[in-house]
């Protein structure tokens, strides 16, 4: 029998959002309910909301969470009931090309559940990356439940869902920065902050932030940076050069998503370096760089998805790093704030208010 929970929809492009009654049916084969303890407010959702994702509303919001399954399916062997896990949107297939050949982190194939949450009225939810969980209770696949350590906090937990999963794994995965490497990381946001925390974690010996607010940057300093750049008061293709002994970095990792962020990581890497493209573009934005550039620099240009973070292997390590204080995830959670306070988040993290609001329940 369905349950009846309270869930933040957006019925409409730009509309706010309501927190309105939501059906979750029982689990079927392969799915699990799980009773959500946290979940972030990442501006994917407010993607979702402006109508940049799709346009199939009505949309249940949230996907950065954490909580404990409650109950699953025919066939789910890889959680239970009384489980704590964090909730991912790369439940991978095993069966695609890119699973096949050992590259998991890049399944072409990635599943949600089967079934519809709906509205009272049995209007069909589109859940917000295949998950959902603005709602006391979400119905995923079971192979978007990673379980970890239950010592963890939730609200800090969660966040590994999403961006602060991203940025760590831009680094640690994609960018592969090692230790001693000098790193730039351009948009200080969330995603972007992980990514510094990423490269001290990783031992960078020098972690260069760029922001255009200096309240990010005095933030990108706690969280790893060993130096910060006002990128609209300096050029910061010659502030990374003249930190990096004129040459530039080793890795830049670009948060942002604009061509002309995208542009300047480029130049600001050093020869033979890497470019990593995290910050997600609208459709419309063209890049231009001269081909002889692309050329003569050598080196990588890559994009991050999800950090190419494997759930199954890198959340419950970096749970682990959390527990022993290696890893500091409660710098990410700004405030928490109760399910009907959204929209409100939604305007403060727009303004640069915060790293992260966390509604918990």
């Amino acid at each position: 029998m369905a349950q009846q929970v309270r869930g933040v929809v957006a019925r409409g492009k730009g509309e706010p959002v309501s927190v309105e009654t939501v059906l979750v049916p029982d689990p079927g084969p392969g799915e699990a309910v799980v009773k959500v303890q946290a979940c972030g407010v990442c501006h994917t959702d407010l993607h979702y909301r402006e109508g940049g994702i799709n346009d199939e509303f009505p949309f249940l919001l949230g996907h950065e969470a954490a909580g404990v399954v409650e109950s699953v399916g025919e066939g789910v062997t890889e959680v239970a009931p009384g489980d704590f896990v964090i909730l991912n949107w790369r439940a991978v297939c095993g069966q695609c090309r890119a699973c096949r050949r050992g590259r998991p982190w890049y399944c072409f194939n990635t599943h949600n559940a089967t079934q519809k949450m709906t509205l009272a009225d049995g209007t069909e939810l589109s859940p917000a990356l295949g998950i959902g969980a603005f709602a006391e209770k979400t119905l995923v696949a079971a192979g978007q439940c990673t379980k970890v350590d239950p010592a963890a906090s939730p609200a800090a937990a969660g966040l590994l869902g999403c961006g602060v999963m991203a940025g760590l794994g831009a680094a640690l995965n994609t960018g592969n920065v090692g230790r001693g490497d000098s790193v730039a990381v351009i948009g200080c946001g969330g995603v972007g902050g992980a990514a510094l925390m990423g490269a001290h974690l990783a031992g960078a010996a020098r972690i260069i932030a760029v922001d255009v607010d200096d309240r990010k940057l005095e933030t990108a300093r706690k969280l790893g940076a060993t130096h910060t750049v006002n990128s609209r008061a300096t050029d910061p293709v010659e502030a990374i050069r003249e930190l990096t002994g004129g040459n530039g970095a080793d890795v830049v990792i670009e948060a942002v998503g604009r061509p002309e962020t995208y542009q300047q990581a480029f130049y600001a890497r050093d020869l033979a370096g890497t470019v990593v493209l995290v910050g997600v573009p609208t459709p419309e934005m063209r890049l231009e760089l001269p081909l002889l550039d692309v050329f003569g620099r050598g080196g990588a240009l890559k994009s991050s998805w999800y950090g190419d973070c494997l759930p199954s292997r890198d959340f419950p390590m970096l749970i682990d790093l959390y527990l022993q204080g290696r890893l500091d995830l409660d710098a990410f959670v700004t405030e928490t704030i109760p399910l009907d306070g959204v929209e409100e988040a939604f305007a403060r993290m727009h303004h640069g208010e915060v790293l992260r609001s966390v509604v918990v329940f």
